[in-house]
């Protein structure tokens, strides 16, 4: 069964793979920093192909990414990326070559630079897109949706579960906000189109994107720009040149099955064709159209200092609780406010000015004491108070933070650094004791975070048993020799750990015996093989759990 389950995967990769594609690291001949690894890919048999990535490890505190819309017009990426201070970057989402507009969104913090595409044309009529947009939040979580634009702002940024139905016959009717859901995490983004990975599957939906028609082929070997994502922060930034004797390029499920190889649980397709292009500094990687001409873009995603953007350092824990948690504990009287901007999927709530009889505490909801930032999510009105007391109780005491909710609303707002420790009487508490009459608090959700890597506690607290058996994305994922696999088991027992190549040979036992219930690593040392897709099975019991690696020499 085991073998034919490889076989399996080896079929549905076969029109990338049936050649090898070798990987070469060639890091060392750009000027980059640590956590960021540049990779050639480069296939000599027919199909002939050339591509490079950058593997951006955002688990570092000195390496982000970020968009750039350019107001002043188009120009290549060896200005661009210079011009704009970053380190390198990739050519972003679609745009009309004549006058530089971007057909495709744009987000830099708190602005819409540019809207993704609302409406085509094509014989069948008018067609809506709901189309792909790669995002993350300050807390570095990343993601590849479908999204509508009902207005100017990232308020006003809806996602879907899925695109549009659009078919080449027969177009969907236009997408309402209540088939979707308030994209109000958002720091930043990039539009494109398709989306090519879902959930760590091939999932390309050319047609409900509308592609049709518009020059970008689905099935055809062409030039090609990609962006995703791993299970462990590792964003992929990829260039496929195309349209050379030497590289062919690759068709949009190719490119899908490619970063599903590497490990990404998401990807999307930016702008191709002759827009394909890379840079290192004023250093161009790629050779777009076989030659060292650029074409002028207006939009790229770039590797920069985290200074240049919002993004929080990497994080030990989070949580988020909203108003309707069952950690919550109300007294009094709240009544459901009809102002939209809200977190999570429930309205905030609100209460009239008062003495204090009238609260709601979220309760902490940690294992380890450590030292927590605490975030207030409000949705702010013209009646809101401006004096909203917060009473934060924590190891060493209680404070109280007054914060104005007329303003800075529908985003997370940093409260104040805290100790909590294991205490259930630990919590924030929204009061309505305020002194202006006519006012209203509004409650809606906190977030705590701890950037505190040790997370102990005084007294060791017992460790958390997991429910579920998991088999996590090994690390580092491309790896060259050896890599971390960690899994979790809920109940002690006898396990084993297998490596197997492409075609579904058992190469190497790793691990074979008694494991505890719990969380564990595993090291392993590739030195004894070459580079290319390799799998690790952990068998527990009767489940068995596979995911793929790949290892670079």
């Amino acid at each position: 069964m085991l073998k034919r389950y490889f076989l399996l995967l080896c079929l549905i990769s076969l029109p990338v793979f049936a050649q090898p594609i070798s990987f070469t690291d060639v890091t060392s001949s750009y000027t980059l920093p640590a956590g960021v690894k540049l990779i050639l890919g480069e296939r000599t048999t027919n199909p002939k192909l050339k591509l490079w990535y950058f593997d951006v490890d955002m688990n570092r505190t000195n390496v982000a990414i970020k968009p750039y819309f350019n107001p002043a017009g188009k120009e290549g990426i060896t200005s661009f990326v210079p011009r704009m201070g970053a380190i390198a970057g990739i050519n972003g989402g679609y745009f009309d070559v004549n006058t530089g507009a971007s057909y495709s969104a744009l987000i830099e913090p708190g602005i819409v630079k540019a809207k993704n595409i609302a409406t085509l044309t094509r014989p069948a009529g008018t067609y809506y897109t709901t189309r792909s947009l790669f995002s993350f939040t300050d807390t570095r979580e990343f993601s590849v949706d479908w999204i509508y634009h009902f207005g100017n702002r990232p308020l006003d940024i809806y996602t879907f579960n899925a695109p549009l139905p659009n078919t080449e016959t027969t177009p969907a009717p236009a997408p309402v906000t209540i088939q979707g859901t308030q994209y109000y995490e958002i720091l930043a983004g990039i539009g494109g189109g398709p989306t090519l990975v879902k959930n760590g599957q091939r999932h390309v939906t050319y047609t409900e994107e509308v592609f049709f028609g518009s020059g970008v082929g689905s099935t055809n070997r062409d030039p090609r720009t990609v962006v995703g994502y791993t299970a462990d922060r590792h964003v992929i930034m990829m260039v496929i040149d195309g349209r050379q004797v030497d590289s062919e390029g690759l068709s949009l499920p190719e490119v899908a099955d490619l970063m599903i190889s590497l490990g990404c649980v998401e990807a999307m397709n930016l702008d191709g064709g002759g827009s394909t292009q890379m840079s290192v500094g004023n250093q161009l990687v790629n050779l777009p159209v076989g030659s060292t001409f650029q074409r002028p873009i207006p939009t790229m995603l770039a590797i920069v200092n985290p200074d240049s953007i919002n993004l929080l350092p990497p994080l030990f824990y989070i949580d988020k609780i909203d108003n309707v948690d069952s950690n919550i504990v109300k007294s009094g009287t709240w009544s459901v406010s009809n102002v939209g901007g809200y977190w999570g999927t429930t309205p905030s709530l609100n209460a009239n000015a008062g003495n204090g009889e009238t609260t709601l505490k979220w309760k902490m909801k940690i294992n380890n004491e450590a030292k927590y930032d605490v975030y207030a999510w409000w949705v702010a009105a013209s009646n809101r108070a401006s004096n909203a007391p917060y009473i934060i109780k924590h190891k060493n005491g209680t404070d109280t933070v007054k914060i104005n909710q007329s303003i800075n609303g529908s985003q997370w707002n940093r409260i104040g650094s805290f100790t909590f420790s294991n205490d259930p009487s630990e919590g924030v508490t929204l009061s309505n004791k305020v002194d202006t009459a006519g006012k209203v608090v509004n409650a809606d959700a906190i977030r705590i975070l701890s950037f505190d890597s040790v997370l102990v506690s005084v007294e060791d607290p017992e460790p958390v048993v997991p429910t579920t058996i998991q088999l996590n994305q090994n690390y580092p994922n491309p790896f060259n020799p050896s890599t971390i696999i960690s899994f979790s088991i809920p109940e002690s027992a006898d396990i084993q750990v297998t490596i197997f190549d492409i075609m579904g040979r058992e190469l190497k036992t790793i691990y074979k015996g008694f494991k505890s219930a719990g969380t564990h690593q595993l090291e392993y040392d590739g030195s004894d093989f070459g580079s290319g897709v390799y799998f690790y099975r952990l068998a527990y019991g009767n489940q068995v759990l596979t995911r793929k690696m790949l290892l670079i020499k």
